[in-house]
């Protein structure tokens, strides 16, 4: 299984930016995938995730802000960020569990004030 993040940049604050993470070596259909965020110093957090029906859930910090999606096609998940804070900065992981937990490289995502 691999997991190949992407989409990070640098934005100023209020800016927008879309991640993706593309699956391979899974029946990505499947499973559900999740978003996280570790910054500096703090431990990794769930930013979103989406299980295989398409049901979601936000962490309160990102609700209204933040939308996780998939395509199963493309087998690729999205995460549109919107309204981004210089709170938001972090290395943004994609994960899915299938026999255990298969981690993305981490895409960093950078919020100027």
């Amino acid at each position: 299984v691999q997991l190949q993040a992407s989409g990070g940049g640098l934005v100023q604050a209020g800016g927008s930016l879309r991640l993706s993470c593309h699956a391979s070596g899974i029946t990505f259909r499947d499973y559900p995938i999740g978003w996280y965020r570790q910054a500096p110093g703090k431990q990794r957090e769930l930013v979103a995730d989406i299980s295989n029906g398409g049901s979601t859930n936000y962490a309160e910090s990102v609700k209204g802000r933040f939308a996780i999606s998939r395509d199963n096609v493309r087998r690729t998940a999205y995460l549109q960020m919107n309204s981004l804070k210089p709170e938001d900065s972090a290395v943004y992981y994609c994960k899915v569990t299938r026999d255990r937990d298969y981690w993305g490289r981490g895409t960093q995502v950078t919020v100027s004030s």
